[in-house]
């Protein structure tokens, strides 16, 4: 299922150098989960996936177990659910929200178009596709700062870059208190890698990638992503 900020385009960039470092039993650790489209591609059942989101956790705990969304979801339906998320399980208030959304944003307006496309189809498909790859994987729920991460672990960050915009459904707007996280964790024997357009000076470059974003439908544009890691010979 697409989702905003997916990084599953770019994944044969970044994986085979994050694989390439990760130690045998390693624990492969993601504090922002998202739509599961890195760590899906990662074996074994070494594997935490943790989102503070708490209705994408259960949609992907649900479809790990076995649970088919709606291929089949109206207008009126979609914005019921927007309306009084509460009235409805958190597994399809998080499918509806993303699934049926334009480009993946939390609730940015009903997907469709003239052709009579149908978006909850394809991603409930997509989802059942998934599903297979997610058996392996903890999902957790809650604030990164708050995870309870396995020793000398390799966490992979992808925190939400476009604050400005309603594409996520928890603001996150505090990155020098995230940077620092990053730091701590590598102090403690972590390997932490995080994907973002720019980093701090400590943080250094794997590789970069170019690409298009379209959050905005009316607007593409090209962004040069980058996946740091942090190097702990800076920190002073």
């Amino acid at each position: 299922m697409y989702y905003v900020g997916s990084k599953n385009r770019i994944s044969k960039h970044i994986l085979p150098l994050m694989l390439k470092a990760r130690k045998p039993k390693q624990w492969w650790v993601e504090p922002f989960v998202g739509g599961a489209n890195i760590i899906d591609k990662i074996t074994g059942n070494r594997k935490i996936g943790n989102d503070i989101n708490k209705y994408i956790i259960a949609l992907l705990k649900s479809v790990k177990s076995g649970y088919v969304p709606p291929i089949n979801v109206s207008k009126d339906f979609y914005y019921a659910i927007k309306k009084e998320p509460d009235n409805y399980p958190d597994e399809l208030v998080g499918f509806v929200a993303i699934g049926c959304s334009f480009g993946g944003k939390w609730f940015g307006g009903y997907a469709n178009n003239k052709s009579g496309r149908n978006y909850a189809k394809e991603a409930s498909n997509s989802l059942v596709k998934q599903a297979p790859n997610l058996r392996g994987v903890n999902f957790t729920c809650g604030s990164y700062k708050e995870m309870t991460i396995p020793r000398n672990s390799l966490i992979y960050c992808d925190p939400p870059y476009d604050t400005k915009t309603k594409a996520y459904i928890n603001s996150f707007d505090n990155y020098t208190e995230f940077w620092q996280w990053c730091r701590e964790k590598s102090s403690d024997g972590h390997m932490v890698y995080v994907s973002s357009y720019d980093a701090p000076s400590d943080f250094e470059i794997v590789v970069s990638i170019e690409h298009i974003t379209t959050l905005n439908k009316n607007k593409k544009n090209k962004r040069i992503e980058k996946l740091f890691i942090h190097n702990k010979t800076r920190i002073k």
